[in-house]
């Protein structure tokens, strides 16, 4: 069988993603077939053993779970916070297997998040070139003049970044459905900050043709196999 990384087979086993890995990997936590393993080791899944704290980790049978959730606002988006702040884990843990966020979501917005097991489609998505638009409705303080609605359709400079035109449409004075294609940090808000637009709610409801839809505030629910297909594309 082909190779794989060492911190790409603990997220395929679901024990905790690849960051998490390397920091336990670096720590000397892990063995391969009874050697202490360092960050470049390679795998082979089917024949090595590897070991963590002393306990052998095996790759699971069953298969991967992929969940959407509606995060509430104040909850940041890590498995855990050294600040000992809510992590979106704590609103998943009667998932029954360990899930990691597909990407971010800033604590002070809510909305669609994706978590999964599964290493592999989770790096696929993350990934710069991945192009699934993500769609948020934003709401402002003060309604949207056209030449600010002008201004948010063009290639604004963010953090000395030239970012992609985004789908800006009104809906209503200080409503605006945004639409996105890459994901810099905290991009919209930098965006309306630009023109003097105070957001006072930031919601994703769509990673492209997956809608948050009824789920409730702080609830999750699994994909279907309509869905799941649709990310894998």
């Amino acid at each position: 069988m082909e190779k794989i990384r060492l911190q790409k087979y603990f997220t395929d086993c679901g024990i905790m993603s690849r960051r998490a890995a390397e920091a336990e990997i670096s720590q000397g936590k892990v063995k391969v077939n009874g050697v202490v393993a360092d960050i470049g080791s390679k795998i082979d899944p089917e024949n090595d053993i590897v070991e963590y704290k002393g306990r052998v980790v095996r790759r699971k049978n069953n298969a991967h779970r992929y969940i959407m959730l509606n995060k509430p606002r104040g909850i940041v988006t890590t498995s855990s916070d050294e600040k000992g702040r809510a992590c979106v884990i704590s609103l998943v843990r009667d998932v029954g297997v360990r899930v990691y966020p597909i990407g971010r979501l800033d604590m002070d917005s809510q909305g669609l998040l994706l978590l999964t097991d599964d290493g592999e489609l989770a790096n696929k998505l993350t990934h710069p070139r991945h192009e699934i638009p993500k769609i948020y409705r934003v709401t402002v303080s003060t309604p949207v003049s056209e030449a600010q609605l002008n201004a948010l359709r063009s290639r604004i400079v963010i953090d000395g970044y030239n970012i992609l035109p985004v789908e800006v449409n009104l809906i209503s004075p200080t409503v605006m459905i945004m639409t996105l294609y890459e994901g810099r940090n905290r991009q919209i808000r930098k965006m309306c900050e630009s023109q003097n637009l105070k957001i006072t709610e930031l919601c994703r409801i769509a990673i492209g043709k997956i809608e948050l839809g009824s789920l409730p505030l702080g609830k999750w629910r699994e994909l279907d196999e309509e869905e799941v297909r649709y990310l894998k594309g």
